[in-house]
């Protein structure tokens, strides 16, 4: 037999080779702490920007205790003030983020350009901006928002990188988009799917061990903070039965329309160059618009007596516990505030809201059929209803199995969040792509200096 040399590459490590040859290269030990630290930074930044929208929302319910009326002025003016600012001084931070931080990742940003989507400053004002909103009691979540937050900050470290370092620009925002996500849900899981499926686009990326224990080390901010809790609590499973087949494929597929539907709405809404006269009026005097969807959202929250205003997590966990008997028509309603909301323009996100929509979806079917273990179609709909609007299944039930803790029904989960995301993209092109688009425009004018 010919006389074949071993190549190194199939030569087992040597343990203390493997140790010296990683303890002499200061500058990678260097960069992975900066990573780290910063990591760490964006999740106590996430969890800073949870504290203060909580206690803005719960101001703003307060307030409304005390004076019934008062929405009816505060929402559209506060809503117009936040517009203005934005426009004026970080009209990067409009929006989600979510889109932002996609723009960022895009092959079509030139490095320099990246700050017009992710930094510091954007993330400041996405802070202070979302929590104004949550102030207003508009129908916003801070999810989205916590996406860009947590890139701005991560985003930051390559200043401090080393000058020849192997870790790349885009592989922070990931880590730092993927990071807010799991600080926001408190679902490190969650982020890493979130990563992996709607941001990254480059494969080493994904692979890359020291991005991913940067966005759980940035997910456990929260757990470090608040607890190992879950945002819904532990909920009621009956055994699963054949009985869920038809209610839960119902679910799923009226999610999967509503979210259909609404994703389509955002789209045309938000990323449209339509002669129509509100959308003229939009462009032409921005903050005035946006005083009338202040004014719509709060005229909506009062017939309701509040439960279309803020993210709708009291509502959501009411209901999972048999607690909250919302109107039949808080699904449509919500929608429309959250809709209102997003087109005002002001800096929010759509996935808390989605999730009160998916719930309350679930729970009317589960009175319309008498359904006995309503919590189940409620958890459907909430993973149906995210996973159409996102067109982002995996994420969506890993979201939503995390914060209820509803292990028996992961299958289900996952089954709904598939089919509704598979009848939405007939209905609708995926939402956050197209908003992409919408803020890759802004490189055109972008200075170069």
């Amino acid at each position: 037999m010919p006389n074949i040399k071993r190549s190194s590459m199939h030569r087992p490590p040597h343990f203390l080779e493997e140790v010296k040859a990683e303890l002499a290269n200061w500058r990678l030990w260097s960069d992975r702490f900066v990573v780290l630290l910063f990591a760490t930074l964006s999740g106590l930044t996430v969890v800073t920007f949870t504290w203060l929208s909580e206690h803005a929302l719960a101001t703003f319910f307060a307030l409304h205790s005390r004076f019934y009326w008062l929405p009816l002025i505060w929402t559209p003016l506060l809503t117009m003030g936040i517009v203005y600012l934005t426009r004026q001084f970080v009209p990067g931070a409009a929006g989600s983020g979510i889109p932002q931080v996609m723009a960022a990742l895009s092959s079509h940003t030139p490095r320099w350009q990246r700050s017009l989507f992710v930094s510091l400053k954007l993330s400041f004002g996405k802070v202070a901006l979302t929590a104004t909103g949550l102030l207003a009691g508009l129908s916003a979540g801070r999810e989205g928002p916590s996406v860009q937050i947590a890139s701005g900050v991560m985003h930051t470290a390559r200043h401090w990188l080393s000058e020849n370092s192997q870790i790349k620009d885009s592989g922070l925002i990931l880590a730092g988009g993927a990071a807010g996500i799991a600080a926001a849900f408190n679902t490190p899981l969650g982020g890493v799917m979130f990563a992996i499926e709607e941001l990254s686009r480059h494969p080493e990326d994904r692979r890359s061990g020291l991005l991913m224990a940067a966005i759980i080390l940035s997910g456990l901010m929260a757990v470090s903070v608040y607890g190992n809790f879950t945002y819904f609590g532990v909920i009621k499973i009956d055994n699963i039965s054949f009985s869920l087949l038809l209610p839960g494929l119902l679910v799923a597929v009226l999610s999967g329309i509503f979210g259909g539907v609404f994703a389509r709405l955002l789209i045309y809404s938000l990323h449209t160059d339509s002669r129509l006269r509100i959308h003229q009026f939009r462009r032409t005097f921005p903050v005035l618009f946006a005083g009338a969807c202040g004014l719509v959202i709060a005229i909506i929250g009062l017939s309701t007596d509040g439960a279309t205003f803020g993210s709708g997590y009291a509502h959501t966990r009411a209901m999972l516990e048999n607690h909250d008997d919302v109107s039949k028509a808080y699904v449509f309603l919500k929608m429309v505030s959250t809709w209102l909301t997003t087109w005002a323009g002001v800096p929010a996100g759509i996935f808390a809201p989605s999730l009160a929509i998916g719930a309350a979806l679930g729970n009317d079917l589960a009175a319309v059929m008498s359904y006995p273990n309503a919590p189940t179609l409620i958890a459907l709909g909430m993973a149906g209803f995210l996973a159409a609007v996102t067109q982002a299944p995996l994420t969506a039930f890993i979201i939503v199995m995390e914060m209820i803790t509803g292990h028996e029904l992961v299958l289900s989960l996952m089954a709904s969040a598939l089919i509704a995301s598979g009848v939405s993209r007939m209905i609708s092109q995926p939402l956050y792509a197209a908003l992409t688009l919408s803020q890759l425009k802004r490189l055109i004018s972008a200075p170069s200096n």
